[in-house]
Protein backbone atom coordinates (compact mmCIF):
# COMPACT_ATOMS: atom_id res chain seq x y z
CA UNK A 1 0.00 0.00 0.00
CA UNK A 2 2.83 2.41 0.84
CA UNK A 3 4.35 1.97 -2.62
CA UNK A 4 1.04 2.85 -4.27
CA UNK A 5 0.60 5.94 -2.08
CA UNK A 6 4.13 7.05 -3.00
CA UNK A 7 3.30 6.68 -6.71
CA UNK A 8 0.14 8.74 -6.28
CA UNK A 9 2.05 11.38 -4.31
CA UNK A 10 4.73 11.54 -7.02
CA UNK A 11 2.11 11.95 -9.75
CA UNK A 12 0.46 14.76 -7.75
CA UNK A 13 3.72 16.51 -6.95
CA UNK A 14 4.99 16.39 -10.54
CA UNK A 15 1.94 18.45 -11.48
CA UNK A 16 2.16 20.75 -8.45
CA UNK A 17 -1.36 19.78 -7.36
CA UNK A 18 -0.42 19.31 -3.69
CA UNK A 19 -1.24 22.88 -2.62
CA UNK A 20 -4.84 22.34 -3.78
CA UNK A 21 -5.36 19.01 -2.08
CA UNK A 22 -6.83 20.07 1.24
CA UNK A 23 -8.76 17.47 3.24
CA UNK A 24 -12.10 19.14 2.41
CA UNK A 25 -11.34 19.21 -1.30
CA UNK A 26 -10.22 15.59 -1.35
CA UNK A 27 -13.40 14.55 0.47
CA UNK A 28 -15.48 16.52 -2.06
CA UNK A 29 -13.59 14.87 -4.91
CA UNK A 30 -14.34 11.41 -3.48
CA UNK A 31 -18.04 12.24 -3.55
CA UNK A 32 -17.91 13.66 -7.07
CA UNK A 33 -16.04 10.65 -8.43
CA UNK A 34 -18.39 8.27 -6.59
CA UNK A 35 -21.28 10.02 -8.32
CA UNK A 36 -19.58 9.50 -11.68
CA UNK A 37 -19.15 5.83 -10.78
CA UNK A 38 -22.82 5.56 -9.85
CA UNK A 39 -23.87 7.20 -13.11
CA UNK A 40 -22.72 4.06 -14.94
CA UNK A 41 -25.51 2.13 -13.20
CA UNK A 42 -28.33 4.64 -13.60
CA UNK A 43 -31.45 3.14 -15.19
CA UNK A 44 -29.79 -0.22 -15.79
CA UNK A 45 -29.73 -3.60 -14.18
CA UNK A 46 -26.46 -4.25 -12.40
CA UNK A 47 -25.06 -6.81 -14.86
CA UNK A 48 -26.19 -4.75 -17.84
CA UNK A 49 -24.30 -1.74 -16.48
CA UNK A 50 -21.18 -3.81 -15.91
CA UNK A 51 -21.38 -5.36 -19.37
CA UNK A 52 -21.80 -1.96 -21.03
CA UNK A 53 -19.57 0.22 -18.87
CA UNK A 54 -16.86 -1.92 -17.29
CA UNK A 55 -13.96 0.20 -18.54
CA UNK A 56 -15.53 3.42 -17.27
CA UNK A 57 -16.50 1.73 -13.99
CA UNK A 58 -12.86 0.74 -13.49
CA UNK A 59 -11.68 4.28 -14.19
CA UNK A 60 -14.20 5.93 -11.86
CA UNK A 61 -13.53 3.38 -9.12
CA UNK A 62 -9.81 4.10 -9.48
CA UNK A 63 -10.52 7.83 -9.11
CA UNK A 64 -12.50 7.20 -5.91
CA UNK A 65 -9.69 5.07 -4.52
CA UNK A 66 -6.95 7.52 -5.53
CA UNK A 67 -8.69 10.42 -3.80
CA UNK A 68 -9.41 8.21 -0.78
CA UNK A 69 -5.75 7.24 -0.49
CA UNK A 70 -4.73 10.89 -0.89
CA UNK A 71 -7.10 11.91 1.91
CA UNK A 72 -5.75 9.18 4.18
CA UNK A 73 -2.21 10.29 3.35
CA UNK A 74 -3.07 13.95 4.00
CA UNK A 75 -4.46 13.01 7.43
CA UNK A 76 -1.52 10.68 8.20
CA UNK A 77 -3.84 7.67 8.50
CA UNK A 78 -2.72 4.09 8.13
CA UNK A 79 -5.20 2.80 5.54
CA UNK A 80 -4.78 -0.86 6.43
CA UNK A 81 -5.26 -0.13 10.12
CA UNK A 82 -8.34 2.05 9.74
CA UNK A 83 -9.93 -0.63 7.53
CA UNK A 84 -9.15 -3.33 10.09
CA UNK A 85 -10.53 -1.13 12.88
CA UNK A 86 -13.74 -0.51 10.95
CA UNK A 87 -14.15 -4.20 10.16
CA UNK A 88 -13.87 -4.98 13.88
CA UNK A 89 -16.60 -2.44 14.64
CA UNK A 90 -18.75 -3.87 11.86
CA UNK A 91 -18.28 -7.39 13.23
CA UNK A 92 -19.73 -6.26 16.57
CA UNK A 93 -22.50 -4.27 14.93
CA UNK A 94 -23.38 -7.03 12.44
CA UNK A 95 -22.53 -10.36 14.09
CA UNK A 96 -22.71 -13.60 12.16
CA UNK A 97 -26.10 -15.17 12.80
CA UNK A 98 -25.98 -18.66 14.18
CA UNK A 99 -28.80 -20.90 12.92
Amino acid sequence: MDHLIKEIRKFRDERNWGPYHHAKDLALSITLEASELLENFQWKESQEAVDENLENIKEELADVMIYSLQLADKLNLDVEQIIRDKMKKNAVKYPVKQD
